[in-house]
């Protein structure tokens, strides 16, 4: 084979290598979309009736714990331990990172909120962030539904848990 036929056939061969990258960029565009449209609507949970909120502080203990507090009574709900509860960790962090970027202190609380339609949100009212906490799953719901006063983490769980079937 010559050079001219070998330059020819490589050609050849990066058209389909092409047309796939394309397509999996397209697509990939198109999921960031459609998860960014969701995001925008997170605000509709919003509008159904709340019922039950907390304020809690997530304050980390010397040992490597964190400890959750009722903000308003500083009763402590829970705790922790180091390699447990990692998407609670993951969220709470992530809200922490925002504050830390605007310069916020850790004294202002956070929101635990459940609604009547199954959402539960945790809101940081100091930055204005809001994660609806049952687009991660129904079983990280939990994770948080059991910092709620016991009846309406019932409520906010088996609320989200049909919401989940139905989807």
């Amino acid at each position: 084979m010559n050079e001219a036929s070998t330059h020819a056939s490589n050609m050849n061969m990066r058209f389909p290598l092409y047309g796939v990258l394309t397509a999996i960029g397209l697509a990939f565009a198109l999921a960031i979309n459609g998860r960014l449209e969701k995001l925008d609507a997170a605000d509709a949970p919003e509008a159904a009736p709340i019922v039950s909120e907390r304020d809690l502080r997530f304050d980390d203990m010397p040992n490597g714990d964190i400890g959750i507090f009722d903000a308003s009574t500083g009763t402590r709900i829970d705790t922790i331990a180091p390699g447990q509860d990692n998407f609670m960790r993951g969220m709470v962090r992530a809200l922490v990172r925002e504050r830390r970027k605007a310069s916020i202190g850790r004294d202002a609380p956070f929101r635990l909120t459940a609604h009547s339609d199954g959402h539960l949100l945790l809101t940081d009212p100091a930055t204005g962030e809001v994660l609806d906490l049952g687009s991660f799953g129904s079983e990280n719901i939990g994770d948080f539904a059991r910092l709620l006063p016991p009846v309406a983490a019932v409520k906010a769980a088996d609320a989200q848990a049909v919401a989940g079937r139905a989807s």
